[in-house]
């Protein structure tokens, strides 16, 4: 009844635009991609609106794992990914995420500060 029923689009995360349009964003894409403690870990990280380079994440997990969760997040709309060369670098889309759904990461960023959720995941300046 319910096989062909989904509420996201997180489960392929190749979107064809590498950062969605804000009126792309859905609810049950943020939320769904805010699901997972390490990515909200990177979230928090990158909650500060500086640009981060791929490499500068330390996460206890895989490159290509750390990768996919990175593109999860990029793919739900949360982060803007710009590419240079073969470096990538990633920022929080917080002006687009606060105008389409006002006060959710500040919510979520409470709580995860409250409850130390993702905590695991740092960078070199990190004050986590």
């Amino acid at each position: 009844m319910f096989a062909n029923h989904r509420t996201s689009r997180l489960g392929d995360v190749r979107h064809a635009d590498i950062n969605p349009d804000v009126d792309q964003l859905t609810l049950t894409d943020v939320l769904a991609a805010l699901s997972d403690p390490l990515r909200v870990g990177l979230v928090r990280l990158l909650a500060d609106g500086e640009e981060v380079n791929f490499g500068e994440f330390d996460a206890p997990v895989a490159k290509s794992t750390l990768s996919h969760h990175l593109k999860v997040l990029n793919a739900a709309g949360l982060t803007w990914r710009r590419e240079e060369g073969t470096r990538c670098y990633l920022r929080l889309r917080r002006d687009d995420i606060d105008a389409r759904f006002p006060h959710l990461l500040d919510t979520v960023l409470a709580a995860a500060d409250r409850d130390d959720v993702g905590n695991h995941v740092t960078t070199p300046g990190a004050k986590c």
